[in-house]
């Protein structure tokens, strides 16, 4: 009896519920505070500003942010449906049951499906309008960045380090792109105003488009995909300032003086002043709009970045190289430690590529259930998104994840196989 009570058995649930709270109180607790500004032209910017959105993990709560810059063309239809239905597909491609680091490593993945599946549903309403999208969710010290379009996305942390976290996808800057839309039977080349005389930046044809990628526009053929560019960092506990904006502004404002002419500000404060700077070097030939996000640890006082200038460190890096295991933004020459930790970066616009994964299928996907549009596959329609592939490497088709006959459809159009299957079919 005395051995027994000196060895107290405890039950395994209380364990459990001991060691969460002990990680609990070791996340760092940030505060997310922000600011936005907009200047109308044409009316076809929209944002989205949630913060202390929540899941539930386990016993506890887990709590996040999201923001996102849509900048319309042709029309502010395509903006508006995903400035209403992108999160949802987003979250509905995460499964319920994930802790929270399995969810943020899951996030990548499902904003590759919920881009997709956005565009997919937008184009069947037979809407010709697109839009850019920059899609930014915060939890904790954890950002996570999907971008279509030529809107951007940087960072600076409070240790000076400035890092883009989207990539451009204009013609005119972006040779990668470029390749890919000719290689799949695109063409890319300036507005022709007749006697061979070439004016404007780099589209593509048909359609004119200017970007390679973006939300709806299913005027301007299959070249034009939804496919984002995910980028995902954790700051250190120091915390940083976030800059989203359309384009009105980087035409107007480099990185660096976006950042200098508002230093010091509160979030509340900069993204009103980073609008006003952009108009008065180029006045107001777009919409122009602005988001500052200040993430800060919970007992600073939500006064933003340094007063005191602090030199910008040059990392900015070209968005446009070829990708590689050692790939980064940031010099880590030049970089403390623990300053910033690149944890995800893929731009392919390969959809089979972008759904692969390091973690368990049972985790990540459903059997039975389409890894986009999220709907329940019927007994032999499902396809492997890997069907087809030309280097699969260990892959068989009858690996998951799985495509909808309808995914499957619009993966294939936008690697730009249908029109070249239903020319051969068409001759036969």
């Amino acid at each position: 009896m005395s051995a027994q009570s000196e060895h107290q058995t405890i039950p395994l649930s209380v364990l459990l519920r001991r060691e969460l709270v002990n990680e609990k109180s070791e996340k760092p607790e940030v505060a997310v505070v922000h600011g936005e500004a907009s200047e109308c032209k044409k009316g076809e910017d929209f944002t989205m500003l949630k913060t202390e959105c929540q899941r539930v993990v386990g016993d506890g709560v887990s709590t996040y942010s999201v923001f996102a810059l849509f900048d319309g063309h042709n029309g502010s239809a395509a903006a508006i449906y995903a400035k209403e239905n992108l999160l949802n597909n987003v979250l509905s491609a995460i499964p319920a049951d994930l802790n929270r680091d399995e969810w943020i490593s899951a996030l990548p993945r499902a904003l590759v499906a919920g881009f997709v599946k956005t565009d997919k549903d937008f184009q069947q309403k037979a809407q010709s309008s697109g839009t850019t999208v920059t899609f930014v969710i915060i939890e904790g010290c954890f950002i996570t960045v999907a971008s279509v379009g030529d809107s951007r996305c940087i960072l600076e942390t409070f240790e000076g380090g400035v890092y883009y976290l989207s990539a451009d996808h204009r013609l005119e800057s972006n040779e990668e792109e470029r390749v890919r839309i000719t290689s799949s039977g695109g063409e890319v080349g300036r507005l022709n105003t007749g006697g061979g005389a070439e004016v404007g930046p780099l589209r593509c044809w048909p359609g004119g488009l200017c970007l390679s990628r973006s939300i709806g526009d299913m005027d301007v053929g299959e070249f034009i995909v939804p496919v984002p560019y995910v980028k995902q960092v954790k700051l250190s506990t120091a915390g940083g300032r976030v800059v989203i904006s359309s384009d009105g502004v980087w035409d107007a404002l480099t990185a660096e003086m976006a950042l200098n002419c508002c230093r010091g500000m509160s979030a509340e404060a900069a993204a009103p002043h980073i609008v006003k700077e952009a108009l008065q070097a180029k006045g107001l030939r777009d919409d122009t709009t602005c988001i500052v996000i200040d993430i800060l640890p919970q007992e600073k006082p939500p006064t933003s970045m340094p007063t005191q200038k602090k030199p910008v460190k040059k990392m900015l890096k070209s968005f446009f190289r070829k990708k590689s295991s050692e790939s980064s933004y940031i010099d880590k020459e030049y970089m403390e430690p623990d300053v910033v930790q690149e944890l995800y970066e893929e731009g392919s616009a390969m959809l089979s590529e972008r759904l692969e994964t390091k973690y368990p299928l049972c985790n990540m996907f459903k059997l039975f259930i389409c890894a986009v549009c999220q709907v329940e596959i019927k007994p032999g329609e499902g396809i492997s998104i890997h069907e087809g592939a030309p280097n699969p490497g260990r892959l068989r088709p009858w690996d998951g994840p799985f495509l909808c006959l309808s995914c499957q459809e619009k993966k294939e159009a936008m690697e730009g196989k249908r029109t070249s299957d239903r020319l051969s079919s068409g001759s036969d």
